[in-house]
């Protein structure tokens, strides 16, 4: 098997314009917005045409499958859609109707009530200030000013002459036609909107296999792979959110409606449906949903039985969806984050208003898939979408950038949760210490960020040194036969002596103390030695033991003279001595092409942890020797 290569991942990058460029793009985008506010007539039925056909699709191919021609199938479709929607709001105007009919036998409790709150102490006194603050306010916005009020015991009667003339103004009696126009006039307006999506929904939907080609042809008909992936990704979390919304409000919406039913709280049926339709807004639907009916059940009960027990029916349901029902039945995310969608709910509130509350979230989702699929657009997904944008080994350098390695143990530990330590040492740090050798390299790290990065990763090896790995289940054992890289498939290296050394530089440190860990936990006797400990002066007085092997971590891949000059240096000391060169940074091509083993005299040339410990057990051979008693941590040997 090849061994794997430890470099840094190659990430797709933001494109990056000059200043011409970047007003180019800003003028779009004002442009963009001043068309979908300014143009909002037509783009809202548009876009719930748009959603409504993704959500209908499915059920059109079920009818196709089944033999339908497409023409019926799709009146069939649309048919029952629009008119389980009509069904709905025909119902929720009946109980709306009657709600406000029964609404003037509720303001005796809820006047008694609130007298309650005002005058039970020690609320009452600060409600009564307040109220009492409030009406001195409102009087001076009228104009009341205590200045002007007519003095003790002056008549404020006025005077016949006075008096003011009452005057009686009547309107002539609507005409016919005056009547039907204020009845059908606000009707006009929403029958225009709902007759547009219609026709719109029917054509997308008998149309859409032409509508696919063409948006093809315009996105890119060069590229089809990305631009088929793109389409069929919208269509998919668009319409899986749309119907997972909709059965979890149903789900949401009938055991609100049963238990306001059983409480005694009047219209469950208004509530429930109520419930139902606005938890599409995010987050702050179902509040505003259980406002209303908990005022009402303020005007019900002269007590305040119906009020908590309507409360507390309402935070059990809102438990259950959240914790229960949406997490088994939504699976996947919607791509989004939590911060982007309460975005997008501003954001596409203030652009069309209540509808563009209720279609944010599937219309933001359509913009995160973009930026998924087009260059140009990946800021998008960026700002907007759920995946993490940084690399497992991206994160640990910027905590070890800062000096953080609480945090980066703390990442390291939730990522030992389902891998190995050699799995987080091959994908994760050595990466992470690839990252800052190319910054280092390229000048971008200061010699100041550069000791921290180091000694933040010795802390971090340090602290993961006692994480013991759990017992894996036999079925996970055996799908893992043929990975070499598991922790469980490493050769044992037995009772050996290695030292292991950082050869230049504090990021080499880093990456000994990381072949080291895994060297004790292969049952070794390993000790660390930094690279300061190396200069002609130390060298000579340093105590390097009597190991069987020692292995030189080079970052930097331009080391081979310095390389060369150590090994010398080593054998000088300890003649017997066999030496491991560990390149982190080589690839196999330059393996090839340099030849580090001959221009270094070395034993063996290693570039990943898998090849640095096969080479390491060859090396020493069945050579037993009994482990210490005692292992100091790496950090401790390291500062020795």
């Amino acid at each position: 098997m090849t061994p794997a290569r430890h470099t840094i991942l190659n990430r797709p990058e933001l494109p990056v314009g000059g200043g011409a460029a970047t007003l180019v793009k800003l003028a779009i985008i004002v442009v963009v917005l001043a068309t979908l506010y300014f143009g909002r007539d037509i783009f809202v039925p548009l876009a719930l045409a748009i959603l409504l056909a993704f959500a209908l699709a499915p059920a059109v191919q079920r009818l196709r499958r089944l033999s339908v021609p497409n023409l019926p199938a799709v009146l069939i479709v649309v048919a029952v859609a629009f008119l389980t929607i009509l069904t709905f709001g025909w119902v929720l105007t009946q109980q709306a109707t009657e709600l406000a009919q029964q609404l003037p036998a509720y303001r005796t409790n809820i006047e008694t009530k609130i007298d309650s709150i005002l005058k039970s102490p020690p609320g009452g006194r600060l409600f009564g200030r307040a109220a009492e603050m409030m009406r001195d306010l409102g009087r001076k916005i009228e104009g009341e000013d205590e200045q002007s009020a007519p003095a003790p015991g002056t008549s404020t009667a006025p005077s016949e002459e006075d008096a003011p003339l009452v005057v009686e103004m009547r309107e002539p009696a609507p005409t016919s036609f005056q009547i039907i126009r204020t009845i059908v006039g606000p009707l006009i307006g929403p029958l225009a909107t709902a007759g547009i999506v219609i026709v719109f929904v029917i054509f997308m939907l008998l149309e859409r296999e032409d509508l696919r080609d063409r948006f093809i042809r315009l996105a890119g008909w060069r590229d089809l792979p990305r631009v088929s992936q793109a389409i069929n990704d919208a269509g998919r979390r668009v319409g899986r959110y749309l119907l997972m919304q909709l059965v979890v409000n149903t789900t949401y919406a009938i055991p609100i409606a049963i238990g306001l039913w059983l409480i005694g709280l009047p219209n469950p049926i208004l509530w429930g449906m109520l419930c139902g339709l606005l938890r599409f807004v995010p987050y702050i639907g179902p509040i505003v949903a259980a406002f209303f009916p908990l005022v009402v059940a303020i005007g019900v009960d002269a007590g305040w039985t119906t009020f908590l027990l309507a409360g507390a029916w309402f935070i059990v349901v809102e438990l259950i969806s959240n914790n229960v029902v949406e997490p088994l039945l939504y699976g996947a995310s919607t791509g989004l984050s939590p911060i982007a969608i309460i975005g997008a709910a501003v954001f596409w509130t203030w652009l069309w208003g209540p509808i563009g509350l209720l279609l944010s979230t599937p219309l933001t989702v359509c913009l995160v898939v973009l930026g998924r699929h087009v260059p140009q657009l990946a800021f998008l997904d960026v700002l907007l979408g759920s995946e993490p944008v940084l690399e497992p080994s991206e994160l640990l350098y910027q905590r070890l950038l800062v000096g953080d390695p609480i945090e980066a143990t703390e990442r390291a530990e939730e990522y030992l949760t389902s891998n190995s330590p050699f799995r987080y040492y091959r994908e994760v740090a050595i990466p992470a210490l690839a990252l800052a050798e190319e910054d280092r390299a390229t000048g971008r790290l200061s010699d100041e960020q550069l000791i921290r990065v180091g000694d933040s990763a010795l802390t971090l090896v340090d602290n993961l040194r006692e994480w013991e790995e759990p017992e894996r289940p036999q079925a996970a054992k055996e799908e893992d036969e043929e990975d070499v890289t598991a922790a469980a498939e490493l050769p044992a290296v037995g009772n050996i002596h290695v030292l292991c050394i950082g050869a230049r530089g504090e990021l080499d440190d880093a990456a000994a103390a990381i072949l080291a860990d895994l060297l004790v936990r292969g049952g070794a006797d390993t000790r660390l030695l930094r690279h300061d400990s190396l200069r002609d002066a130390v060298l000579g007085e340093a105590d390097l033991g009597s190991p069987e092997v020692v292995t030189l971590s080079y970052m930097n891949s331009d080391s081979l003279a310095h390389a060369r000059l150590l090994v010398r240096r080593l054998r000088r000391r300890l003649p017997d001595i066999r030496v491991v060169l560990c390149f982190w940074t080589f690839s196999p091509a330059e393996m090839e092409r340099r030849d580090p083993g001959t221009a270094t005299h070395a034993d063996a040339v290693a570039i990943t942890l898998e090849e640095a410990i096969v080479k390491i057990g060859e090396l020493a051979g069945e050579r037993e020797v009994e482990p210490p008693a005692d292992k100091p941590s790496l950090a401790a040997a390291a500062g020795a």
